[in-house]
């Protein structure tokens, strides 16, 4: 039995961050997995700029409301879903991923949660277990299943080299460069059949 492990942003859906940065015009919040591989650092200074700003949930959910898929990505996620068991491993929250899951047919979806005050301002993130992916990944393997996976970030990384087959999609030089060893693919249709191929 095969598991198909999809990382959601840049994969499936644009990076959030990147685009409430160009929304509220904070070029620092650019910044993703692709730049800091030290996610809780990452999200500790993130949610210290929002602060500084005084910007909360509220403002980023309404961003994310404007945000569709990737272009082919639903159909991408339909053809594996008839084919075999998927689930998206994020690093992003319920809060954030909730409406752009319901666009994209409501495919599971295992990520973290966020600490908010009552007026709305981002106080922490929540991790829902250390090393997220890589754990999730051992414990599907653990139940019976074999694991393919796919992701564009170095937080990726590890459940991609984890498992029977992994993909890098759409990721950096940088990142391909360092990874040589690790198929790197540009297309939906690519990343179909070589899923396809490993199941």
């Amino acid at each position: 039995m095969n598991m198909v492990c999809l990382d959601m942003e840049g994969v499936l859906t644009p990076e959030i961050w990147i685009a409430f940065s160009e929304a509220s015009g904070i070029p620092e919040l650019r910044r993703t997995t692709r730049d800091e591989p030290d996610y809780d650092k990452l999200m500790r200074w993130r949610i210290g700029i929002l602060k500084e700003h005084g910007l909360g949930l509220k403002e980023i959910q309404a961003v994310i409301r404007t945000i569709d898929p990737l272009p082919g990505a639903t159909e991408f996620l339909h053809d594996l879903r008839e084919r075999t068991q998927v689930v998206i491993l994020s690093d992003t929250f319920e809060e954030f991923a909730m409406p752009l899951i319901q666009k994209m047919g409501q495919p599971t979806i295992l990520c973290n949660s966020l600490v908010v005050a009552e007026d709305g301002e981002i106080l922490a993130h929540k991790m829902r277990i250390e090393k997220s992916k890589l754990s999730t990944v051992k414990a599907f393997q653990s139940i019976g299943y074999e694991t393919i996976a796919a992701g564009d970030s170095f937080n990726d990384l590890a459940m991609i080299e984890a498992s029977k087959a992994g993909f890098l999609f759409r990721t950096t030089e940088a990142i391909k460069a360092a990874h040589p060893g690790i198929p790197a693919l540009e297309t939906f249709d690519e990343l179909k059949e070589a899923i396809f191929k490993a199941l």
